[in-house]
Protein backbone atom coordinates (compact mmCIF):
# COMPACT_ATOMS: atom_id res chain seq x y z
CA UNK A 1 0.00 0.00 0.00
CA UNK A 2 0.97 3.60 -0.11
CA UNK A 3 2.29 5.43 2.55
CA UNK A 4 1.59 8.82 3.61
CA UNK A 5 2.78 10.01 6.85
CA UNK A 6 0.41 13.32 6.47
CA UNK A 7 -2.89 11.49 6.62
CA UNK A 8 -4.93 12.08 9.33
CA UNK A 9 -5.05 8.25 10.03
CA UNK A 10 -0.84 8.76 10.40
CA UNK A 11 -1.33 11.98 12.33
CA UNK A 12 -3.47 10.37 15.10
CA UNK A 13 -1.33 7.62 15.24
CA UNK A 14 1.99 9.19 15.84
CA UNK A 15 3.88 8.17 18.44
CA UNK A 16 1.07 5.42 19.55
CA UNK A 17 -2.68 5.86 21.57
CA UNK A 18 -1.65 5.21 25.13
CA UNK A 19 0.32 6.38 27.75
CA UNK A 20 1.46 5.20 31.50
CA UNK A 21 0.27 8.10 33.95
CA UNK A 22 1.33 7.98 37.67
CA UNK A 23 -1.43 7.97 39.84
CA UNK A 24 -0.16 9.00 43.18
CA UNK A 25 2.67 12.20 43.89
CA UNK A 26 6.02 11.98 43.85
CA UNK A 27 7.09 15.91 44.93
CA UNK A 28 8.69 15.42 48.04
CA UNK A 29 10.86 12.98 49.76
CA UNK A 30 8.14 11.69 51.71
CA UNK A 31 6.01 10.85 48.79
CA UNK A 32 9.16 9.28 47.37
CA UNK A 33 9.75 6.84 50.38
CA UNK A 34 5.72 6.06 50.38
CA UNK A 35 5.57 5.00 46.78
CA UNK A 36 8.83 3.42 46.55
CA UNK A 37 11.57 2.58 48.87
CA UNK A 38 11.45 1.86 51.90
CA UNK A 39 7.66 2.06 52.23
CA UNK A 40 6.69 -0.03 49.09
CA UNK A 41 8.07 -2.99 50.98
CA UNK A 42 5.33 -3.27 53.49
CA UNK A 43 3.09 -3.68 50.68
CA UNK A 44 5.22 -6.57 49.37
CA UNK A 45 5.44 -8.17 52.71
CA UNK A 46 1.29 -8.27 53.33
CA UNK A 47 0.64 -9.28 49.82
CA UNK A 48 3.67 -12.04 50.46
CA UNK A 49 1.49 -13.00 53.27
CA UNK A 50 -1.80 -12.45 51.69
CA UNK A 51 -2.07 -12.66 47.81
CA UNK A 52 -5.12 -11.56 47.49
CA UNK A 53 -4.44 -8.40 48.78
CA UNK A 54 -2.68 -7.61 45.63
CA UNK A 55 -6.53 -6.44 43.96
CA UNK A 56 -6.30 -4.07 46.50
CA UNK A 57 -3.15 -2.17 46.53
CA UNK A 58 -2.17 -2.87 42.99
CA UNK A 59 -3.70 -1.67 39.37
CA UNK A 60 -4.79 -5.30 38.85
CA UNK A 61 -8.58 -4.46 40.18
CA UNK A 62 -8.78 -2.30 36.88
CA UNK A 63 -6.18 -3.17 34.53
CA UNK A 64 -6.32 -5.60 31.70
CA UNK A 65 -3.90 -7.46 28.85
CA UNK A 66 -5.13 -6.88 25.72
CA UNK A 67 -3.20 -10.57 24.12
CA UNK A 68 -2.98 -11.09 20.41
CA UNK A 69 -0.64 -13.24 18.14
CA UNK A 70 -1.46 -11.14 14.95
CA UNK A 71 -2.98 -14.00 13.10
CA UNK A 72 -6.32 -13.15 12.21
CA UNK A 73 -6.62 -8.77 12.44
CA UNK A 74 -9.68 -7.01 11.68
CA UNK A 75 -10.05 -8.32 7.99
CA UNK A 76 -6.45 -8.05 7.29
CA UNK A 77 -5.42 -11.79 8.34
CA UNK A 78 -2.29 -12.89 9.48
CA UNK A 79 0.06 -9.61 9.78
CA UNK A 80 2.16 -10.57 12.62
CA UNK A 81 2.11 -9.06 16.25
CA UNK A 82 3.97 -5.20 15.46
CA UNK A 83 1.57 -4.36 12.42
CA UNK A 84 -1.21 -5.92 14.72
CA UNK A 85 -0.09 -3.45 18.00
CA UNK A 86 -2.11 -0.59 16.48
CA UNK A 87 -5.32 -2.78 16.41
CA UNK A 88 -4.20 -3.57 20.50
CA UNK A 89 -3.91 -0.12 21.05
CA UNK A 90 -6.80 1.12 19.78
CA UNK A 91 -9.00 -1.71 22.16
CA UNK A 92 -6.97 0.13 25.16
CA UNK A 93 -7.85 3.60 24.28
CA UNK A 94 -11.76 2.31 24.09
CA UNK A 95 -11.02 0.62 27.63
CA UNK A 96 -10.24 3.77 28.93
CA UNK A 97 -12.39 5.84 27.39
CA UNK A 98 -15.60 3.74 27.85
CA UNK A 99 -15.55 1.84 31.20
CA UNK A 100 -11.91 3.82 33.04
CA UNK A 101 -10.32 -0.05 32.53
CA UNK A 102 -6.65 0.51 32.05
CA UNK A 103 -5.51 -1.82 28.93
CA UNK A 104 -2.08 -3.10 28.15
CA UNK A 105 -1.42 -4.55 24.46
CA UNK A 106 0.55 -7.58 24.77
CA UNK A 107 1.63 -8.53 20.72
CA UNK A 108 3.33 -12.28 20.97
CA UNK A 109 5.95 -13.26 18.59
CA UNK A 110 4.64 -16.78 18.16
CA UNK A 111 1.34 -18.47 17.38
CA UNK A 112 2.01 -22.09 19.17
CA UNK A 113 -0.55 -22.17 21.27
CA UNK A 114 1.22 -24.33 24.15
CA UNK A 115 3.79 -21.32 23.84
CA UNK A 116 1.10 -18.44 23.78
CA UNK A 117 -0.72 -20.58 26.56
CA UNK A 118 2.90 -20.74 28.75
CA UNK A 119 3.17 -17.10 28.30
CA UNK A 120 0.01 -15.70 29.17
CA UNK A 121 0.27 -17.65 32.20
CA UNK A 122 3.11 -16.31 33.45
CA UNK A 123 1.89 -13.15 32.43
CA UNK A 124 -1.20 -13.39 34.68
CA UNK A 125 -0.34 -12.23 38.07
CA UNK A 126 -0.24 -8.15 36.80
CA UNK A 127 -3.19 -8.20 35.39
CA UNK A 128 -7.33 -8.06 36.36
CA UNK A 129 -8.29 -10.11 33.52
CA UNK A 130 -7.19 -11.29 29.94
CA UNK A 131 -8.87 -10.06 26.79
CA UNK A 132 -7.55 -12.18 24.02
CA UNK A 133 -8.24 -10.79 19.97
CA UNK A 134 -7.28 -11.31 17.01
CA UNK A 135 -6.04 -14.83 17.27
CA UNK A 136 -7.27 -17.24 14.05
CA UNK A 137 -9.39 -19.92 14.94
CA UNK A 138 -9.66 -22.98 15.35
CA UNK A 139 -6.76 -22.31 17.81
CA UNK A 140 -8.52 -19.23 19.78
CA UNK A 141 -10.91 -22.47 20.64
CA UNK A 142 -8.27 -23.94 22.86
CA UNK A 143 -6.60 -21.16 23.98
CA UNK A 144 -9.28 -19.52 25.71
CA UNK A 145 -10.71 -22.10 27.26
CA UNK A 146 -7.87 -23.97 28.74
CA UNK A 147 -6.62 -20.32 29.84
CA UNK A 148 -10.02 -19.75 31.44
CA UNK A 149 -9.51 -23.23 33.65
CA UNK A 150 -6.20 -22.25 34.50
CA UNK A 151 -6.40 -18.76 35.54
CA UNK A 152 -8.34 -17.27 38.24
CA UNK A 153 -9.10 -14.05 36.60
CA UNK A 154 -11.34 -13.55 33.05
CA UNK A 155 -10.74 -15.21 30.26
CA UNK A 156 -12.68 -13.37 27.59
CA UNK A 157 -11.83 -13.38 23.00
CA UNK A 158 -13.63 -10.99 22.07
CA UNK A 159 -13.70 -11.64 18.46
CA UNK A 160 -16.13 -14.53 19.67
CA UNK A 161 -18.35 -13.15 22.96
CA UNK A 162 -18.05 -9.47 22.29
CA UNK A 163 -19.50 -10.04 19.39
CA UNK A 164 -22.09 -12.60 20.08
CA UNK A 165 -22.90 -10.43 22.80
CA UNK A 166 -24.06 -7.42 20.67
CA UNK A 167 -25.93 -9.49 17.92
CA UNK A 168 -28.26 -11.45 20.53
CA UNK A 169 -28.44 -7.45 21.90
CA UNK A 170 -29.43 -6.45 17.99
CA UNK A 171 -31.47 -9.40 17.53
CA UNK A 172 -33.89 -9.05 20.87
CA UNK A 173 -34.78 -5.67 19.91
CA UNK A 174 -35.20 -6.27 15.44
CA UNK A 175 -37.53 -8.85 16.97
CA UNK A 176 -39.39 -6.59 18.90
CA UNK A 177 -39.65 -4.11 16.25
CA UNK A 178 -40.77 -7.09 13.92
CA UNK A 179 -42.98 -8.44 16.67
CA UNK A 180 -41.44 -11.56 16.29
CA UNK A 181 -40.47 -14.17 18.88
CA UNK A 182 -36.56 -15.19 19.48
CA UNK A 183 -38.08 -18.56 19.77
CA UNK A 184 -39.77 -18.38 16.52
CA UNK A 185 -36.84 -17.07 14.28
CA UNK A 186 -35.46 -19.06 11.42
CA UNK A 187 -31.80 -17.82 11.22
CA UNK A 188 -28.73 -18.66 8.94
CA UNK A 189 -25.54 -17.40 10.13
CA UNK A 190 -22.64 -17.40 7.50
CA UNK A 191 -19.69 -17.74 8.67
CA UNK A 192 -18.33 -20.92 11.64
CA UNK A 193 -14.91 -19.41 12.19
CA UNK A 194 -14.86 -17.54 16.31
CA UNK A 195 -17.19 -15.82 15.64
CA UNK A 196 -19.90 -17.71 13.80
CA UNK A 197 -19.87 -20.58 16.34
CA UNK A 198 -19.41 -17.85 19.81
CA UNK A 199 -22.92 -16.35 17.57
CA UNK A 200 -24.78 -19.32 17.54
CA UNK A 201 -24.16 -21.01 20.73
CA UNK A 202 -25.41 -17.25 22.54
CA UNK A 203 -28.54 -17.00 20.41
CA UNK A 204 -29.23 -20.31 21.78
CA UNK A 205 -28.73 -19.51 25.03
CA UNK A 206 -30.73 -16.68 24.59
CA UNK A 207 -33.81 -17.79 23.37
CA UNK A 208 -33.56 -19.32 19.74
CA UNK A 209 -34.26 -22.88 18.84
CA UNK A 210 -30.99 -24.41 18.16
CA UNK A 211 -32.59 -26.92 15.32
CA UNK A 212 -33.87 -23.19 13.64
CA UNK A 213 -30.46 -22.15 13.16
CA UNK A 214 -28.41 -23.34 9.88
CA UNK A 215 -24.83 -22.26 10.00
CA UNK A 216 -22.87 -22.18 6.47
CA UNK A 217 -19.35 -22.04 6.04
CA UNK A 218 -18.03 -22.00 2.36
CA UNK A 219 -18.86 -24.93 1.61
CA UNK A 220 -21.81 -25.16 2.19
CA UNK A 221 -24.44 -25.82 5.48
CA UNK A 222 -23.59 -27.70 8.14
CA UNK A 223 -25.06 -30.92 8.97
CA UNK A 224 -24.28 -34.34 10.27
CA UNK A 225 -23.93 -35.83 6.97
CA UNK A 226 -20.97 -33.87 6.26
CA UNK A 227 -16.83 -35.72 6.16
CA UNK A 228 -15.15 -32.74 6.38
CA UNK A 229 -16.42 -30.98 9.49
CA UNK A 230 -13.46 -29.68 12.37
CA UNK A 231 -14.30 -30.44 16.10
CA UNK A 232 -16.09 -26.85 16.35
CA UNK A 233 -18.20 -27.31 12.84
CA UNK A 234 -18.94 -31.10 13.95
CA UNK A 235 -20.37 -29.86 17.51
CA UNK A 236 -22.31 -26.83 15.34
CA UNK A 237 -23.68 -29.14 13.41
CA UNK A 238 -24.77 -31.39 16.18
CA UNK A 239 -26.98 -28.86 17.85
CA UNK A 240 -28.19 -26.86 14.79
CA UNK A 241 -30.24 -27.78 11.54
CA UNK A 242 -32.40 -29.98 12.74
CA UNK A 243 -34.28 -30.48 9.14
CA UNK A 244 -30.59 -31.71 7.65
CA UNK A 245 -30.60 -28.59 5.08
CA UNK A 246 -27.66 -29.38 2.74
CA UNK A 247 -26.51 -26.81 -0.34
CA UNK A 248 -25.00 -23.73 -0.11
CA UNK A 249 -26.30 -20.55 1.12
CA UNK A 250 -29.00 -20.12 -1.13
CA UNK A 251 -30.35 -23.44 0.14
CA UNK A 252 -30.00 -22.27 3.82
CA UNK A 253 -31.85 -19.19 3.53
CA UNK A 254 -35.05 -20.12 2.02
CA UNK A 255 -37.63 -19.41 4.76
CA UNK A 256 -35.14 -17.98 6.72
CA UNK A 257 -36.37 -14.65 8.80
CA UNK A 258 -32.53 -13.48 10.10
CA UNK A 259 -29.34 -13.37 8.01
CA UNK A 260 -26.14 -12.98 10.25
CA UNK A 261 -22.91 -12.62 8.51
CA UNK A 262 -20.14 -12.93 10.04
CA UNK A 263 -17.81 -14.53 7.09
CA UNK A 264 -16.08 -11.74 5.64
CA UNK A 265 -17.40 -13.03 1.96
CA UNK A 266 -19.88 -12.31 -0.15
CA UNK A 267 -23.58 -13.10 -0.75
CA UNK A 268 -25.16 -12.76 -3.66
CA UNK A 269 -28.41 -10.80 -4.19
CA UNK A 270 -30.31 -13.92 -5.65
CA UNK A 271 -29.76 -15.95 -2.32
CA UNK A 272 -31.95 -13.49 -0.53
CA UNK A 273 -34.72 -13.55 -2.42
CA UNK A 274 -35.56 -16.81 -0.96
CA UNK A 275 -35.59 -14.94 2.58
CA UNK A 276 -39.26 -14.63 4.68
CA UNK A 277 -40.56 -11.23 3.94
CA UNK A 278 -39.97 -8.47 6.44
CA UNK A 279 -37.05 -10.42 8.38
CA UNK A 280 -33.46 -9.41 9.45
CA UNK A 281 -29.70 -8.86 7.84
CA UNK A 282 -27.35 -8.46 9.98
CA UNK A 283 -24.01 -8.06 7.74
CA UNK A 284 -21.06 -7.88 9.64
CA UNK A 285 -18.10 -8.38 7.15
CA UNK A 286 -15.74 -5.21 7.73
CA UNK A 287 -15.00 -3.19 5.67
CA UNK A 288 -16.97 -4.91 3.13
CA UNK A 289 -20.34 -6.31 4.57
CA UNK A 290 -21.40 -9.57 2.77
CA UNK A 291 -24.26 -7.76 1.53
CA UNK A 292 -24.76 -4.03 0.76
CA UNK A 293 -27.10 -2.34 3.09
CA UNK A 294 -29.24 -0.96 0.07
CA UNK A 295 -29.72 -4.32 -1.21
CA UNK A 296 -30.28 -6.00 2.31
CA UNK A 297 -32.86 -3.36 2.51
CA UNK A 298 -34.67 -4.93 -0.56
CA UNK A 299 -35.21 -7.88 1.21
CA UNK A 300 -35.24 -7.31 4.90
CA UNK A 301 -37.23 -4.98 7.31
CA UNK A 302 -34.19 -4.12 9.56
CA UNK A 303 -30.58 -4.28 8.62
CA UNK A 304 -27.62 -4.04 10.70
CA UNK A 305 -23.60 -3.85 9.65
CA UNK A 306 -20.42 -3.93 11.34
CA UNK A 307 -19.66 0.00 9.91
CA UNK A 308 -19.83 3.09 11.88
CA UNK A 309 -20.53 5.02 8.55
CA UNK A 310 -24.64 2.84 8.11
CA UNK A 311 -27.17 2.68 10.50
CA UNK A 312 -27.28 0.28 13.45
CA UNK A 313 -23.54 -0.78 13.90
CA UNK A 314 -22.69 -4.06 15.70
CA UNK A 315 -19.54 -3.03 17.21
CA UNK A 316 -17.93 -5.12 20.24
CA UNK A 317 -17.02 -1.71 21.88
CA UNK A 318 -20.86 -2.02 23.14
CA UNK A 319 -19.64 -5.08 25.21
CA UNK A 320 -16.15 -5.41 26.05
CA UNK A 321 -15.88 -2.34 28.01
CA UNK A 322 -18.65 -3.07 30.22
CA UNK A 323 -17.92 -6.38 30.02
CA UNK A 324 -14.41 -6.38 32.27
CA UNK A 325 -15.55 -3.14 34.03
CA UNK A 326 -18.71 -5.32 35.61
CA UNK A 327 -16.43 -8.77 35.90
CA UNK A 328 -13.68 -6.57 37.85
CA UNK A 329 -15.90 -4.73 40.11
CA UNK A 330 -17.20 -7.91 41.17
CA UNK A 331 -14.09 -9.85 41.46
CA UNK A 332 -14.94 -12.27 39.03
CA UNK A 333 -12.94 -15.33 38.69
CA UNK A 334 -14.18 -16.39 35.63
CA UNK A 335 -17.04 -14.74 32.62
CA UNK A 336 -20.12 -16.76 32.75
CA UNK A 337 -22.93 -17.49 30.15
CA UNK A 338 -25.28 -15.79 32.62
CA UNK A 339 -23.33 -12.39 32.72
CA UNK A 340 -22.91 -12.32 28.93
CA UNK A 341 -26.49 -12.80 28.32
CA UNK A 342 -26.83 -10.40 31.05
CA UNK A 343 -24.38 -7.56 28.78
CA UNK A 344 -26.77 -8.49 25.92
CA UNK A 345 -30.18 -7.38 27.43
CA UNK A 346 -28.18 -4.72 29.54
CA UNK A 347 -27.05 -3.04 25.73
CA UNK A 348 -30.79 -4.27 24.25
CA UNK A 349 -32.27 -2.22 27.41
CA UNK A 350 -30.83 1.20 26.85
CA UNK A 351 -32.73 2.09 23.42
CA UNK A 352 -35.80 -0.52 23.86
CA UNK A 353 -38.19 1.93 24.82
CA UNK A 354 -36.94 4.31 21.67
CA UNK A 355 -36.85 1.86 18.84
CA UNK A 356 -36.63 2.78 15.14
CA UNK A 357 -35.55 0.77 12.34
CA UNK A 358 -32.75 2.96 11.83
CA UNK A 359 -31.95 2.81 15.05
CA UNK A 360 -32.36 -0.43 17.14
CA UNK A 361 -28.63 -0.59 18.40
CA UNK A 362 -26.70 1.80 20.85
CA UNK A 363 -24.20 4.08 19.36
CA UNK A 364 -20.91 3.07 20.42
CA UNK A 365 -20.94 6.84 21.60
CA UNK A 366 -23.53 6.62 23.74
CA UNK A 367 -22.67 6.71 27.57
CA UNK A 368 -25.17 4.71 28.76
CA UNK A 369 -24.15 1.70 27.60
CA UNK A 370 -20.65 0.61 29.36
CA UNK A 371 -22.30 1.83 32.87
CA UNK A 372 -25.76 -0.13 31.90
CA UNK A 373 -23.46 -3.44 31.27
CA UNK A 374 -21.01 -3.10 34.14
CA UNK A 375 -23.97 -2.99 36.15
CA UNK A 376 -25.81 -6.36 35.02
CA UNK A 377 -22.71 -8.18 34.71
CA UNK A 378 -21.69 -7.33 38.32
CA UNK A 379 -25.11 -8.71 39.42
CA UNK A 380 -25.14 -11.73 36.94
CA UNK A 381 -21.60 -12.18 38.56
CA UNK A 382 -22.78 -12.59 42.16
CA UNK A 383 -26.03 -14.67 40.64
CA UNK A 384 -23.45 -17.14 39.21
CA UNK A 385 -21.68 -17.49 42.16
CA UNK A 386 -17.92 -16.69 40.40
CA UNK A 387 -17.01 -13.72 42.92
CA UNK A 388 -13.76 -13.98 44.51
CA UNK A 389 -14.34 -15.01 48.12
Amino acid sequence: MSFDPHEPVFTMHLGGKLVVNCAVPLSTRDDLSLAYTPGVARVCEAIAADESLVHEYTWVKHTVAVVTDGSAVLGLGNIGPRAALPVMEGKGALFKQFANVDAVPICLDTQDPEEIIATVKALAPSFGGINLEDIAAPRCFEIERRLDEALDIPVFHDDQHGTAIVVLAALRNAGALLDRKLERLRVVISGAGAAGVAVTKMLVAGGVEAESIIVVDSRGALHNGRADLTPSKRELAELTNGGGVSGGIADALRGADVLIGVSGGTIDEDALAGMEPGGAIFALANPTPEVHPTIAARYAAVVATGRSDFPNQINNVLAFPGVFRGALDAGATRVTEGMKIAAADAIASVVANELRREAFVPSPLDPRVAPAVAAAVAEAAVRDGVIRS
